[in-house]
């Protein structure tokens, strides 16, 4: 499978930024990427606003997602993203998208909310209850999750224990200190505790740090982005999956029980 993962900056403007996700849609598919993996809460941002990505929020069928999905038709390119969709007045869900040839063929509404650090995204953000089904690209087997999840290895297990060979997840990881290590260590450790690919997209800018990343099942870092807006590209396969599990067979020699979703 051929995986393009794109990062930017996300603006205040919404139409901006859809449009930036479909140029990077254009090249990727123009490229033969089977997968596209964009950043998390891509509507609109402002640092003199943080509460502008709920109030920008939007409908499935608002003019963002069908902006999308227009250019999405008539490929067979998977593109996943995340933006919030209205739950009640005032309130959003960070919703998961997979677009595919002009279908939403997966949404996940993001379970773990990022409640840590001094910030409360529960504040206006309401979170799912469902871990999401995995899907189908270019033959793997596909489990999403959108960045805080990546703190708890009971969804990426989850997803593993039920067949998946990759990881994805969306992101807008937060400056702060000791904040890049821990993404670094955390998209290896949940490499390494599923032996997964992790395809992580962040989102770059002033508050967020970037550092898009594609782990192999091992651990290694095969392909990455550094702070600025990027676009790149990695060749990733089940026949890896296969080998490392041969050799470190952790899911076959797990003790406990299987996660549940409480």
């Amino acid at each position: 499978m051929k995986v393009a993962v794109g990062q930017f900056a996300v603006t205040p403007d919404a139409r901006a930024n859809a449009q930036t996700c479909v140029d990077f849609m254009t090249n990727a598919a123009k490229a033969d990427a089977d997968l596209l993996v964009l950043p998390e809460a891509l509507l609109a941002r402002d640092d003199g606003d943080p509460d502008l990505s709920v109030k920008s929020a939007q409908d499935v069928d608002g003019e963002y997602l069908a902006t999308l999905l227009r250019q999405s038709a008539g490929n067979t390119l998977t593109t996943v993203l995340t933006l919030h969709v209205p739950t009640q007045p005032g309130r959003a869900a960070n919703t998961l998208f997979a677009l595919r040839n002009g279908e939403i063929i997966a949404r996940y509404e993001k379970l773990h909310l990022y409640d840590a650090f001094a910030m409360q995204e529960s504040r206006l953000v309401d979170a799912g209850h469902q871990i999401p089904p995995l899907i189908e690209v270019a033959g793997m087997r596909v489990g999403l999750m959108t960045c805080y999840d990546v703190r708890f290895p009971e969804l990426a297990l989850a997803h593993a224990l039920n067949g998946a060979e990759v990881l994805v997840l969306p992101a807008a990881w937060v400056r702060g200190p000791l904040k890049e290590h821990h993404w670094q260590t955390l998209l290896t450790a949940r490499a390494l505790d599923t032996t997964c690919w992790v395809i992580a997209s962040g989102e770059c800018g002033t508050r967020n740090i970037g550092q898009s990343r594609v782990v192999d099942p091992l651990g290694v870092t095969v392909a990455s982005a550094a702070e600025a807006p990027a676009l790149f590209y990695a060749d990733i396969s089940a026949a890896r999956v296969a080998e490392v599990r041969a050799r470190l067979p952790v899911l076959a020699n797990r003790r406990f029980a299987d996660p549940q979703l409480r």
